[in-house]
């Protein structure tokens, strides 16, 4: 894993630090609580930390 895929698997946890942390706010009927945390958690499950586990760079060969 390099530096990048530490730093987008980082990004995911705060992420979902963040979401869950925007979900608990409030009573039920908070804007936040019903569309803004759920939105940053979707994007942090399926978006960011897939990519920082999935994401490699491809090495060149010698010869090109």
């Amino acid at each position: 894993m390099t530096k990048k895929n530490i730093f987008l698997i980082v990004v995911g946890i705060l992420m979902l630090v963040i979401g869950f942390f925007c979900l608990a706010q409030g009573p039920a009927e908070n804007p936040v609580s019903l569309t803004v945390a759920p939105i940053i958690l979707v994007l942090a499950y399926i978006v960011v930390i897939p990519i920082g586990i999935l994401w490699y760079k491809k090495k060149k060969k010698k010869g090109d």
